[in-house]
């Protein structure tokens, strides 16, 4: 039996992190090459994700970057991981923003297919319904770090209307019970229901409703919301991006990117997708219930 190649994802990630502090200390490929007495075309392999990394050679890196010691932890870490089969992440508060994988996978993404059965998706949140989402799931966090974080969301959202690169498509399913489980605020969720179908006019975006009068669905069995991230040139060349599914957890994240695995979750993203209601009758059983929660 073949030995398994590990996940690519950790990979992919640890050669963008370590190109960003390259570029953030204005350290030229040839310089770094020069100072860690590496070819040039190495930096480059290691920065593609083209290739796993030893944590020393990592940490080498890191000190010629400049990078703090906790950074530096990190990305050790994250070598550790680029031979694993499936991937977890799992770090704490210390870990810095742009360390957070899964933006950096949304924001290469040309297209992202997004089954959620509890929430509206992250990028079709108005501020009020992302901050008592924040709240609920984190009870004991200040006001400050509340409105941190739904300013970060508000910022990933922008993907969606960027002129360059070119905007990813979106193509949400949304159980039809997330649509019916309000926020305090009835009427900011009647808001949050009529930005949805606003968001939906945009030509890249595409949102569909799990209508409760399905029953039971293939995507229930996956255990909850799922992610499936397309790349330019998915499976079209030998060193395209691969399509990879990402699955948040309570305490971790699931990154999987082999062929069999997104294979899978494609046949259950078809498989609920036909089970849905078109765009049209989305848009309108989404209205249909903003009004209800706009009433007295």
């Amino acid at each position: 039996m073949a030995s398994d190649p590990g996940s690519t994802v950790p990979r992919r990630q640890l050669g963008r992190f370590l190109r960003q502090l390259r570029e953030e200390a204005q350290i030229t490929v040839k310089l770094a090459a020069e100072e860690l007495e590496w070819s040039a075309p190495k930096i480059w392999r290691i920065e593609s994700g083209a290739t796993s990394m030893r944590a020393l050679d990592v940490e080498a890196m890191c000190r010629v970057y400049g990078a703090p010691a906790d950074v530096t932890e990190a990305l050790k870490g994250l070598a550790r991981e680029t031979k694993a089969k499936g991937w977890w992440h799992s770090y704490g508060e210390a870990i810095p923003a742009w360390f957070e994988l899964y933006v950096g996978l949304e924001a290469t993404a040309s297209r992202l297919r997004w089954y959620e059965p509890e929430l509206v998706p992250g990028l079709l949140q108005t501020e009020k319904y992302t901050a008592e989402v924040i709240r609920v799931h984190f009870p004991d966090i200040s006001e400050d770090t509340v409105e941190q974080r739904v300013a970060t969301r508000v910022e990933r959202q922008a993907i969606l209307t960027r002129t360059r690169p070119a905007p990813p498509i979106l193509d949400a399913v949304i159980n039809e019970a997330a649509l019916r489980r309000p926020i305090s605020d009835r009427a900011a969720m009647a808001d949050q229901l009529n930005h949805i179908n606003k968001v939906s006019e945009q030509p890249n975006v595409s949102v569909r409703v799990l209508s409760l009068s399905a029953g039971l669905h293939r995507a229930a069995m996956t255990g909850g919301m799922f992610i499936i991230l397309d790349f330019t040139g998915s499976g079209e060349a030998r060193n395209a991006e691969p399509s990879t599914v990402y699955s948040g957890g309570l305490t971790g994240s699931l990154y999987l990117d082999k062929p069999h695995e997104v294979a899978a979750y494609n046949k259950v993203w078809s498989s609920v997708v036909s089970s849905c209601l078109d765009q049209r009758q989305s848009r309108k059983l989404i209205a249909a219930i903003a009004k209800e929660y706009a009433l007295p």
